[in-house]
This record gives C-alpha cells, sequence and structure tokens, in this order.
C-alpha cells in the first residue's frame, strides 16, 4: 500500500510518499498553504491520484515531550483534513526531521540555495522512512500526541 507522509507548515506542506511495499519513502511534492480549504483540496487529490491508502502527518514534538502552539496546529489542521479524506490519517513524530534532511541533502550535494525548496519534502521522507522501518520491524510505529481514537481514525 502506498502511504502519503505531511510535513505540515504554516506556508507549505512538505508531502512524501512510500513505495507499494512499504519498503522506501522519497519526496513527493511541495504545497503551498495559501488557506487550508486549498491544501486540504490539493492533498485529497493527491491521495487519490496516488492511491494512498494511509495519510502520516508529522507531529513536531518538543524535546521536553510536550505538544506546544505548532503541534496543536498541526493537530487542527489535520483534524480539518480528516474529515475529507477516504483513508485513515495517523501522527508521527518529527523530531529532527527537517535537520536530518537537510544533512541529507546537503550530503547529496544539493546546493544551499535549492535546499529550501526541497527540505519540506525532504523532511516528510525522514519520517515516513522512520514510520515505514517501525512497521517493518513488527511493532506499531510510535505515534506522537495520539489517543486510541485518534488511532482508530
Amino acid at each position: 500500500m502506498v502511504i502519503l507522509a505531511l510535513d505540515i507548515g504554516e506556508a507549505r506542506i512538505g508531502v512524501a510518499a512510500s513505495d507499494e511495499t512499504e519498503l522506501l519513502a522519497s519526496p513527493r511534492a511541495l504545497l503551498r498553504r495559501r488557506s487550508d480549504a486549498a491544501a486540504i483540496e490539493a492533498i485529497v487529490r493527491t491521495v487519490a491520484e496516488t492511491g494512498a491508502g494511509l495519510v502520516v502527518a508529522g507531529l513536531p514534538v518538543s524535546f521536553d515531550g510536550q505538544l506546544h502552539a505548532q503541534a496543536e496546529a498541526v493537530r487542527r489542521f489535520a483534524a480539518k483534513l480528516r474529515r475529507r479524506l477516504v483513508v485513515p490519517l495517523v501522527f508521527a513524530d518529527e523530531t529532527l526531521s527537517t535537520v536530518r534532511a537537510e544533512e541529507q541533502l546537503r550530503t547529496a550535494g544539493v546546493r544551499p540555495e535549492r535546499i529550501r525548496e526541497r527540505i519540506d519534502a525532504a523532511a516528510a521522507a525522514v519520517f515516513l522512512q522512520d514510520y515505514l522501518d517501525a512497521r517493518r520491524s513488527g511493532g506499531r510505529p510510535p505515534i506522537a500526541g495520539e489517543s486510541a481514537a485518534d488511532a482508530a481514525g
């Protein structure tokens, strides 16, 4: 099954997708977030185009383990998105995914001026890969800030 990951920011949403075998996560797109409605429509369209069976939204958990303002903003957006999706949406801890993505882009030789346009989708691919790896290892992937009701979809 294809799994879609979203790195939800105030201005941009990075999108990554897994392959059908759930082995590899790859950056897919960058969505400009002009409005919630337009962003949600673009995500719903991307889910349909890819045939994704699950959406994983990155949740920024602080180093003290708490969910602060940005995490709550992501949860509010995800609640609106869930109402439009026909597939489940779960959360995954995206802590340090942007830092790791930037390291990977620099190592790959991406010029510094090109990193900004790629960083959000690359960060989504980083936490999606973590999610896929945890899923494949036999356990339920760690889901950040999620209640049992959230996990049910």
